[in-house]
């Protein structure tokens, strides 16, 4: 820390990387007595190097909203009360305990939301509250988002969190689909200034090609941009896949040792050809034919290829590509990071592989994935009786808000209603946080520590950053980490133990395991022992000491000497640069075989429903999502400095589309789909194809009890309504969002 030029006596700086998007750039904050003023990317930042957006630099705005919850608030004769720590806690352990006891634990639901992967509580608690719990009601926003990605993952490589990203800064081609990352900043690929990285491929003399039916800003930078019908794109892979084997285009290369089922592959696509996939995609087949011909390098999809009914095919379908044109795990093209809190590596060779369906929800059945039951089945989850197992009854909502990022918010608004208890962990008392009996609120983000677990494992090039917190804790607050220890504890029948204990128990399990594996650095050491040595002020610094020690880069508690540890991280305040992503194949493969398989059963018995929508008619208009540079999650909406302008919720619609339906900018739109009807100002634009029309998501501020005051004045509506949460995509469970039919009508 440092004082600033120009500033007032008693202002400093401070690092903090920013939990706003999945960039994770760095930050430099002013800092003025405990308030933050002001944020700049931070120039020595090994990471960023000085990059910063909108999200970024509002930093302090998000950080001292005066609508953030200061204390807990507790249910008392129907209202919620502010209450003392210890009273919130004991709410707690009193109303979940019987539930459990009664209905058994998979009447106890929890549902995780995205901002968890962006803090280390929200990492290093969740796990160890799941582990105990053992139960199957558990539902995470990543069914709204990529879950299919880790189900190709876990299929192809047998692990769901091996997820290859673009070598962005090595490319000379990228084909982008369904991903917008100068909206977004990137996503399941970790790459502060995405936009400059873009920018240096063309200069460079690459090729950016981009697949979205909207004119996004990125398509605008593109060299090519492919209009595609929505929902479509697994249809356009397959049929890439179809050129590559029928034009003789297939060429493994050094992955040749590690793939297995390519014959039997190229059978499973022989009917995808890009005469039959034309119209279903409304993309020429020459077009095709010239995209699957094209030097590709690097394939990578997001979000709109995802939500989507063919959603874990189209993400099956990308890696596809690189693998056959052996531009996977090679510089340049797609390659798995290594992050420095990953496990110890393991030597290469046949594993557990990667299981969907262990257990299906109740009422609907549908698998598991991961773990994980549909978000979008919470509701029927909760309202529904049947003959098998009792419903959810209580409720635990970390960081989630799916009364707006869920199908169907009006049913589940009611279904927790009904529920005998509920908690929330939450800054806001938002659409959701407003039906529990218990509100946890954690600290704003200067104030907690900060260590990128999940981004760490996208990273577009290996490092390691750690900040302590900018702010100490104010008087009041509790750190984020030990609300959610002490959750645990409450939730698990050990309400009233010391929350050290949390992190006590797994650092002498995670000890006890690698002192028994004989390839770690390690093996036959005395776990107590090796405990005693580790450093750091919190049970959390000492769980990141431990697992920086034992990971990929670490000093393996004094095997390696050079290696890392938290002493070490902490002084590179800047970060550790731990180079480039390199080539790692075989060694994170974890399928049966030890080989990449690119034809599991899940994948062979899905196809024909894919084959069927070759034949399929398309509707008259279909909706998709948008993003905002200057928006992520619900909650930013309340942050003045990242809403107005250009962040609005409005429909686009396509001028053509406008015209025949009598619509002008700015006319009421009533939007009407199978889960219900909002009403939106039109936008009237070429951005978006005929035949598509486009909602933000994240909108619908305008239920009562809720304490988020700027996002009330300017609610907008929310897109999920016109959902019922019947379309899902069947390996991954996750939501269609993207190609849902609609229907349009003027308001009188």
């Amino acid at each position: 820390m440092s004082r600033t030029s120009g500033a007032t006596p008693d202002s400093r700086t401070a690092l903090r990387v920013c939990p706003l998007c999945e960039a994770t750039c760095g930050l430099t904050l002013t800092i003025e007595g405990t308030r933050v003023t002001g944020a700049r990317g931070d120039r020595d930042d090994v990471f960023s190097k000085g990059f910063i957006c909108p999200k970024g630099a509002s930093f302090g705005a998000a950080d001292g909203d005066p609508d953030r919850l200061r204390t807990p608030l507790v249910r008392t004769d129907g209202e919620l009360r502010e209450a003392t720590w210890q009273e919130a806690f004991d709410a707690i352990a009193a109303g979940l305990g019987p539930i459990v006891e009664q209905y058994g634990p998979h009447a106890l639901g929890i549902v995780l939301g995205n901002p968890n992967v962006h803090t280390m509580a929200g990492a290093l608690y969740p796990p160890v509250l799941l582990s105990a719990l053992r139960t199957h009601s558990v539902f995470t926003a990543s069914t709204l988002d990529q879950m299919p990605k880790h189900v190709s993952s876990g299929l192809l490589y047998g692990d769901a969190n091996a997820i290859p990203v673009p070598d962005l800064d090595h490319t000379d081609h990228l084909l982008l689909i369904g991903a917008n990352p100068l909206e977004s900043n990137g996503s399941l690929c970790t790459a502060p200034d995405f936009p400059g990285k873009l920018k240096a491929l063309r200069a460079r003399g690459g090729t950016l090609t981009v697949i979205d039916p909207r004119t996004t800003r990125t398509a605008k930078l593109a060299d090519r941009h492919v209009t595609i019908r929505p929902g479509t794109d697994a249809l356009l892979l397959a049929a890439m896949t179809y050129v590559l084997f029928e034009e003789k285009l297939v060429d493994l290369r050094d992955l040749a040792p590690h793939v297995q089922d390519v014959e039997e592959l190229a059978t499973a696509v022989r009917d995808f050809t890009p005469e039959a996939a034309s119209e279903a995609c409304d993309v020429d087949a020459d077009t095709i034919r010239e995209l699957a011909a094209a030097p590709t390098a690097a394939v990578y999809g997001r979000i709109g290829s995802c939500t989507v009914p063919h959603g874990t095919l189209a993400s099956w379908l990308v890696d596809v590509l690189n693998i056959l044109t052996g531009n996977l795990d090679r510089p340049g093209g797609a390659l798995f990071p290594q992050a420095a809190t990953d496990k110890t590596p393991r030597p290469a060779g046949p594993g557990r592989g990667f299981a969907l369906g262990r257990w299906h929800s109740r009422v609907s059945r549908h698998p598991e994935a991961k773990g994980e039951l549909p978000l979008a089945a919470l509701a029927e989850e909760i309202d529904t009786a049947t003959h098998e197992g009792s419903p959810v009854r209580a409720l635990i909502a970390i960081a989630a808000n799916p009364v707006l990022s869920a199908p169907d918010g009006n049913r589940l608004d009611k279904a927790l209603d009904s529920l005998d208890f509920m908690v929330s962990v939450d800054p806001y008392l938002n659409e959701t946080a407003r039906h529990a009996d218990v509100v946890l609120p954690p600290p704003p983000p200067s104030q907690s520590a900060h260590h990128d677990f999940a981004f760490n494992t996208l990273a577009v090039r290996n490092q390691v950053r750690y900040n302590r917190p900018a702010v100490p804790l104010e008087p009041g607050r509790m750190a984020e980490t030990e609300i959610l220890a002490r959750l645990v504890l409450a939730a698990t029948g050990m309400h009233g133990a010391d929350p050290s204990a949390v992190d006590a128990m797994v650092i002498d399990s995670t000890l006890g395991k690698a002192v028994q594996d004989p390839h770690g650095p390690v093996h036959e050491r005395d776990p107590k022992e090796l405990a005693t040595r580790l450093t750091g002020e919190s049970g959390p610094e000492r769980r990141l000491d431990m697992m920086l020690r034992l990971g990929p880069y670490g000093e393996g508690f004094g095997a390696r000497p050079d290696g890392l540890s938290l002493e070490k991280l902490l002084a590179h305040p800047h970060g550790i640069d731990l180079g480039p992503l390199r080539p790692r194949l075989p060694q994170p493969l974890k399928t049966r075989s030890g080989k990449i398989e690119l034809l599991q059963a899940p994948i062979v018995d899905d196809l024909p429903r894919l084959r069927a929508a070759l034949r399929e008619r398309p509707a008259a208009i279909v909706l998709v999502g948008r993003r905002h540079l200057r928006s992520n999650n619900s909650w930013m909406h309340n942050v003045p400095a990242l809403t107005g302008g250009t962040n609005r919720c409005t429909l686009h619609i396509h001028p053509e589309d406008a015209a025949r339906l009598g619509l002008a900018d700015g006319t009421a739109v009533r939007v009407k789909g199978a889960g219900g009807e909002v009403v939106a100002p039109a936008e009237v634009t070429d951005t978006v194809r005929r035949g598509v029309v486009s909602l933000p998501h994240g909108w619908g501020h305008d239920r009562p009890g809720t304490r988020m005051s700027h996002a009330a004045l300017d609610p907008g509506v929310n897109v999920n309504q016109l959902l019922d949460g019947s379309l899902l995509d069947p390996l991954s469970g996750t939501a269609v969002l993207n190609g849902v039919p609609v229907e349009l009508a003027a308001c009188p």
